[in-house]
């Protein structure tokens, strides 16, 4: 059983969702504590040529408090609707990313990790990905332990034989570690994706709307399977 392991994200990038499609179970990381300034509760969208972000605000939120503990305030959903259309209204894909968008902001929710977990699914629907979804916060003192034998811990409950985390995280954690809790421990690297955004110069790393507003649902779905694992050298 491959698993693999996030804090939920607000519309994150390609690499995310291509996690979450080769693993088996993917687990949202909702008793973390949440980090200012990260890709929680934000990511980014083009704003005529550039990047610019797109929000969930949050109430009295704090590195304190777990993502879980975590709550939004009220979106203003037309306004957000709006500025998307400013941008994306003339691209091929617009009506799929608007409903995409539509669907996941009108989300009644107010608990963050709730709100995140919820679009998450919305988007995976929409990306054929049928990836078993749970919480951390599932695996009962789960949360008691640290960093990497937080990992160790829900693997052994799941059952799974492989560890999968996004490549970004090869500096956290040793393969050699991984092996003696019975774990092979593999990193997803995206491939360079690209595609015409209107006639501008390409802005990569964007959200995953951006990718859809360009695409036709599939050439994202090939888009999904651009990407290689890591794994120890032997």
């Amino acid at each position: 059983m491959k698993v693999s392991a996030n804090q939920p994200y607000f519309i994150p990038y390609i690499g995310y969702w291509q996690l979450i499609k080769c693993s088996d179970v993917f687990l949202v990381c909702d008793d973390y504590n949440y980090i200012k300034g990260g890709w929680i509760n934000r990511n980014r969208i083009l704003n005529g040529k550039e990047p610019a972000y797109c929000n969930l605000t949050l109430d009295k939120a704090s590195q304190n408090k777990m993502i879980n503990e975590t709550f939004i305030k009220d979106i203003d959903i037309e306004k957000q609707l709006r500025s998307l259309e400013c941008t994306y209204r003339k691209s091929p894909n617009f009506k799929d990313g608007y409903e995409l968008m539509n669907k996941i902001l009108s989300c009644p929710e107010r608990n963050l990790s709730l709100f995140l977990e919820n679009s998450i699914k919305v988007m995976a629907e929409y990306l054929d990905i049928d990836t078993k979804i749970m919480r951390t916060s599932d695996f009962e003192g789960n949360n008691l332990l640290k960093r990497e034998f937080r990992i160790y811990d829900f693997c052994e409950r799941l059952g799974a034989d492989t560890y999968i985390n996004a490549v970004g995280g090869m500096e956290l954690y040793d393969f050699e570690e991984f092996e003696k809790h019975g774990l092979q421990l593999e990193f997803l690297k995206t491939n360079d994706i690209r595609y015409k955004q209107f006639d501008n110069d390409f802005v990569e790393s964007l959200s995953i709307i951006d990718v859809i507003m360009f695409n036709s649902r599939e050439e994202v779905l090939k888009m999904m399977e651009e990407y290689t694992l890591v794994k120890k050298e032997q």
